[in-house]
């Protein structure tokens, strides 16, 4: 009779469960108490280093229990911990539990979701959560995509995919190089930094970037995106590309989509929309107008790991043809063997990005999208918004505050001393350094945004834990705080 291999890196049925049930009270522990912890220990480099320890790679193994045991502590001591019901910093939500549980058993079976025969249910079950992700937002199934690592990602999948379908058709063998016209693209002064790396790493160049000013409402300006692109195509260039937001990362405007799926179709022009953070709001009724036009974008990214609460990594891309998708990502090297039955085609995900091999990230979000169903995230997607409304509107209630913004769930306002300086720079300053106290203080993490000018606390509201009771509580700490910076920066002027 065969014996089993003897190697170090095997945990037998007993010791797995053990630790295993151990891991999951932590964890339950930890989720269970999460909102009476410190948000953030505000431990230095050097002192995370120091409790980590110096040491070289082992030389001989350590036990599994031994190991999980100690990076229960780091993690769970030693993190800021963005499912506190007071973290409202950048766009990164609580992580729905379910989601943890899913990655425990995407890592377990550890499909390769590059190819269908090397991950048969976990391929059908992101065709289907791309096919509900579309739903979701209000554009038809028959969009494609897949799940990438976020919205850097998503993007960059997309724009090469525009790259390809308007760019010459020699473009593949003879590169940009040859290309007789300057390809350009279009966005919002207030687009994500995502397209100054695109048009570097994909060679057109930040020059190729036509920076479109926004309105009075802080959206992109479609008269002046059209006298552009007339402008573009009179100096021998290509517009290849229109980038129209749906969340703006900094204030949550959403651009008059429409209008530009108006232009882009005059043109000729590929429609995208970052709707990274915000079009999950697209889902609500009531907001139903502020994202007409999504259903005739080209393609589209949306971060499940944002507004739908997925734990990271998730990112997607949708595309309206999937096969502009296949035209700028499928190879077929000899060294393939992913072949198809005579009467069923099955899709292959290597052909829809740049990855081959690919993680099970789908799982996560396709069980978090039926625990939760569409009725229950328009509940927790208003939530979150009335939230951020509530926020604004003690900002403009309070005598120390001045609320500048509020769009989806994204309030910003800035501390305003009753007796101080009122010139924009000091304002600046005392909100700059206020922020920092914040951030590093435990009680709350906030982010901060520039808006005309002025230094602003930037707070969004994409967390399922938090409550009224924790707006009321930061409008507190805020004013706490501000003022305790605000006499720190006078006595400090009085020393000098």
């Amino acid at each position: 009779m065969t014996k089993n291999r003897v190697n170090s890196i095997e945990i037998d049925k007993d010791e797995f469960q053990n630790i295993g049930h151990q891991l999951i009270d932590d964890i339950s522990d930890f989720i269970a108490n999460i909102k009476n912890k410190p948000l953030t220990p505000n431990e230095s480099p050097s002192q995370l280093q120091h409790i980590l320890g110096n040491t070289h790679l082992p030389e001989k193994g350590i036990p599994a229990q031994e190991l999980l045991t100690r990076a229960t502590d780091l993690l769970l001591n030693h993190s800021l911990f963005n499912g506190h019901p007071k973290f409202l910093g950048y766009i990164t939500s609580s992580a729905a539990p379910i989601g943890a549980l899913g990655d425990l058993l995407a890592a377990s079976i550890n499909p390769n979701v590059g190819a269908h025969i090397l991950s048969p249910m976990a391929t059908e079950i992101e065709k289907q959560t791309i096919q509900w992700l579309a739903e979701f937002i209000g554009v038809s199934t028959d969009y494609g995509g897949l799940l990438v690592s976020g919205g850097n990602m998503a993007n960059f999948t997309a724009f090469l995919a525009a790259r390809t379908a308007k760019s010459p058709k020699n473009i593949k063998e003879n590169g940009l190089s040859n290309t007789s016209k300057k390809l350009t693209v279009y966005c919002s002064k207030t687009t994500h930094t995502w397209i100054e790396k695109a048009v570097i790493l994909f060679g057109l160049g930040t020059k190729s970037i036509r920076w479109i000013q926004t309105d009075a409402s802080n959206r992109m300006d479609n008269v002046i995106l059209e006298k552009t692109i007339k402008k573009d195509l009179d100096n021998n260039c290509q517009p290849i590309m229109v980038i129209g937001t749906a969340g703006d990362v900094s204030t949550g405007v959403v651009d008059n989509l429409k209008g530009i799926s108006a232009i882009c179709k005059t043109y000729d022009i590929w429609f995208h929309i970052d709707g990274a953070y915000g079009i999950p709001a697209a889902i609500i009724p009531k907001y139903k107008d502020l994202f007409d036009g999504v259903s005739e974008a080209d393609s589209i990214a949306l971060d499940p790991h944002k507004w739908l609460y997925s734990p990271l990594e998730a990112g997607c891309t949708l595309v309206k043809n999937p096969q502009h998708l296949i035209d700028t990502y499928s190879s077929h090297p000899e060294y393939y063997n992913f072949t198809t039955s005579e009467d069923e085609i099955a899709q292959n995900f290597y052909e829809y990005g740049l990855q081959n091999s690919r993680g099970f990230r789908a799982l996560k979000v396709w069980l978090s999208l039926q625990q939760v169903g569409k009725s229950g995230y328009q509940k927790l997607i208003n939530e979150d918004i009335e939230l951020s409304e509530l926020l604004f509107r003690l900002a403009k209630e309070h005598t120390e505050l001045e609320a500048i913004s509020q769009n989806l769930s994204i309030t910003t306002f800035r501390y305003v001393p009753i007796n101080g300086e009122k010139d924009k720079a000091y304002l600046n300053k005392l909100n700059e350094l206020l922020l920092n106290k914040l951030q590093t203080g435990g009680e709350l993490f906030l982010s901060n945004a520039v808006i005309n000018e002025m230094y602003a606390l930037r707070a969004c509201v994409v967390n399922f834990r938090t409550t009224n009771k924790d707006i009321e509580e930061i409008i507190k700490i805020i004013i706490r705080e501000g003022r305790k910076t605000h006499s720190e920066i006078l006595g400090q002027k009085l020393k000098n």
